[in-house]
């Protein structure tokens, strides 16, 4: 019964914003705020020739052909198979089945 009576209070307590919480997910999104002016022909000259820079840098970075893993050297390689003898496979005789049905 106490527990009943705290839950009660409590839920009187948080107000509307608890029980209509999900209701906020479903409001429509405003945007309140009007477009910007359009950019001068200078500021896109300004912002062309930063890209051009930008993409000249960019194929000025050398390729990276070394690994950058920091734990590589502390790894061990795979064991390597060894090699199966291959002249016993070859000479010996097949085998023959023991039994009439499979199992």
């Amino acid at each position: 019964m106490k527990l009943f009576r705290l839950a009660a209070v409590l839920a009187v307590l948080a107000g509307p914003t608890v029980l209509a919480g999900p209701a906020y997910a479903q409001m429509p999104n405003l945007n309140l705020l009007q477009e910007g002016p359009g950019k001068t022909p200078e500021e896109k000259a300004a912002e062309a020739e930063r890209d051009r820079a930008y993409k000249e840098t960019l194929k000025k970075i050398p390729d990276s052909k070394a690994s950058n893993d920091p734990w590589g050297g502390m790894r061990s390689d795979p064991p390597k198979p060894s090699a199966a003898p291959k002249a016993s496979a070859a000479t010996g005789a097949p085998k023959k089945k023991s039994g009439t049905t499979a199992n």
